[in-house]
C-alpha cells in the first residue's frame, strides 16, 4: 500500500468567495477518489472531508492524507481523472511555495492508517533528505515504492 499526503495554505479563509470553487468541489473530487480503482482510505472529519482538521495552527492550511493499493492507482486518479483538471487550478486557491508539499511512502499490510503527524514527519524527511525508502516523491516512486 502507498500513503500519500499533500498540504497547502489557502489564499483566503475557506468560507471566502476566493475559495468557493475549491470548497464546492471537495465532495465531488473526494467521491471520485473513493470510487477510483485502488483507493483504500482517506483522512476525514465528521463533515466528510479534512478541511476542519487543525494542522499547524493555521486555519488556512489544508491537508489531504490517503492510502492507495499502489502508486499506479494513485497516479491514475491524480493525473487521468477530473482531479487533474481541478489540480491545475490550484494557483487560484493556494499560496505558491518552493517547499515540498507532497510525500509518498510505503505502508505495510495490516498497519494503522497514517496520522497527520506521521504524514508531516514523512514530508519533512523528504524535504531534508530527498527521496528514500522512508518517503519519496513521484520521481522516487519508481525506485522506492513496493
Amino acid at each position: 500500500m502507498i500513503g500519500q499526503m499533500n498540504f497547502a495554505t489557502a489564499l483566503a479563509p475557506l468560507d471566502s468567495p476566493v475559495m468557493a470553487e475549491f470548497v464546492e468541489n471537495l465532495y465531488k473530487i473526494n467521491a471520485l477518489a473513493e470510487n477510483s480503482a485502488g483507493f483504500i482510505w482517506r483522512l476525514m472529519d465528521e463533515s466528510g472531508n479534512a478541511t476542519s482538521i487543525d494542522i499547524l495552527t493555521d486555519p488556512k492550511s489544508v491537508l489531504n492524507v490517503s492510502v492507495w493499493r499502489s502508486v499506479d492507482d494513485l497516479y491514475r486518479f491524480s493525473y487521468h481523472t477530473e482531479h487533474h483538471d481541478f489540480m491545475k487550478k490550484r494557483d487560484k486557491w493556494f499560496v505558491s511555495t518552493t517547499m515540498r508539499s507532497m510525500a509518498l511512502w510505503n505502508i505495510d499490510e495490516g498497519a494503522d492508517m497514517p496520522t497527520p503527524a506521521e504524514a508531516f514527519t514523512r514530508l519533512r524527511h523528504l524535504e531534508m533528505h530527498g527521496p528514500s525508502d522512508y518517503a519519496f516523491d513521484w520521481a522516487g516512486a519508481k525506485h522506492f515504492a513496493r
